[in-house]
């Protein structure tokens, strides 16, 4: 039996350990999607990449790449409370580097972009991402054909939206994960179906809880520690579910607009809390439910703020906004179900469950989470 306790233990240490090692969640920085929005005209095209620049020039935009991470994070702040003058320097230094690798292509064939501007804004508060534009310009050799857009991965994930000539709203906004490309039919631009809008966003959602939601994650294996079997442990994830679908409805509609220097650090200490309780505790409390439900407010607030970075297309907004959270939900469902398969159905019942398994976790979760809180008010860099 005590074989068998330690062996439980580690792997789902281990687990976590993996999960924490692999994404690197612990970066000062927002995962902010770049915005590329490509104004077509005949064969003349436009290109505005609204980004996190600072973010670009220290080579932490891609949250994956761990290998520049501790130089790459302090270059970043310091970028952070640079003039747009300073920064605009770097950003002339990065360019020969940087501008080859933004790939457009017509049927296969690249084509060439040509620098325009680029616009700085000026020093904001610090800990929240100032967004910057760069501007180039192309000519296609031909109206007609597949128009290719390559975001190279080192700089994150992307949505493109593409402009026709007096429109307002995109015809196409694109959801592009990291590493990927998107194409355009410039012989049948039409706007996105339902199905499609519904795929990408549904796509969105999951990508930011797996594999990019880290905080959400631990939060979920918080709440399955505690209640490994599936009565409580729904009930539980029905509540959080019914919450940040609120909060994430009233912040992508506008009627909710909470800071993410707020958001965050409340959401890394919600998991504290759901840990810390959970090693103190071996059963489901009377005020645990209302206590998930004031979390997953503050979850949805922190979905809300992504899904305001991408963008919700006007003609198909509802259905985005569910697409999106249907892949919240497909993505801490398949949290849960890890949990199960690996931990769950073998040791839930076990008298050392308790002790040897949600005790060790949940501290490793705790201490993770209380890192955030620190990390995420300024308290440490």
């Amino acid at each position: 039996m005590t074989f068998h306790k330690s062996y439980s233990a580690m792997l789902l240490l281990a687990t976590l350990a993996a999960f924490i090692i692999s994404h690197s969640p612990s970066r000062a920085h927002e995962a902010t999607p770049s915005i590329i929005n490509m104004a077509l005209n005949g064969t003349e095209v436009t290109l505005s990449i609204d980004t996190n620049l600072e973010a670009l020039v220290a080579g932490v935009a891609d949250e994956t790449n761990t290998e520049n991470d501790a130089e790459g994070e302090k270059e970043y702040l310091r970028l952070r409370e640079t003039a747009p003058s300073e920064l605009s320097q770097d950003y002339a230094e990065m360019r020969p580097t940087f501008d080859p690798t933004l790939g457009l292509s017509l049927d296969g064939t690249p084509v060439e972009l040509r620098y325009l501007d680029h616009s700085i804004p000026p020093v904001g508060d610090p800990d929240i991402a100032r967004i910057s534009t760069l501007t180039y310009s192309a000519t296609l050799p031909a109206a007609s054909g597949t128009l290719t857009w390559d975001f190279p991965s080192d700089y994150g994930d992307s949505v493109l939206r593409v402009f026709l000539p007096d429109t307002v709203d995109p015809v196409i906004a694109d959801y592009v994960a990291s590493g990927a490309t998107a194409s355009v039919d410039l012989d049948n631009i039409a706007p996105q179906t339902t199905g499609e809008v519904v795929w990408d966003y549904i796509v969105a959602g999951f990508d930011h809880i797996i594999p990019k939601g880290l905080d959400h994650i631990l939060f979920v294996i918080g709440l399955f520690l505690l209640s490994a079997h599936l009565r409580p442990l729904l009930m539980q994830v029905t509540m959080f579910t019914l919450a940040h679908t609120i909060t994430l409805a009233l912040g992508a509609l506008g009627y909710v607009n909470v800071p993410g220097n707020i958001v965050e650090p409340l959401i890394a200490a919600s998991i504290v809390f759901v840990a810390v309780e959970n090693i103190f505790t071996e059963k489901l409390t009377a005020w645990r439910p209302f206590l998930i439900f004031g979390f997953g407010l503050l979850h949805g607030l922190g979905f809300a703020s992504v899904l305001g970075d991408f963008g919700l297309p006007t003609a198909q907004f509802i259905p985005a906004l569910i697409a999106f959270n249907i892949g919240v939900e497909i993505g801490q469902l398949a949290v849960i179900a890890v949990c199960f398969l690996s931990v769950g159905i073998w040791f839930r019942n076990k008298p050392w469950y308790h002790s040897s398994i949600v005790v060790p976790a949940s501290a490793a979760i705790a201490i993770m989470a209380a890192y955030w809180v620190l990390e995420r008010t300024g308290f440490i860099a």
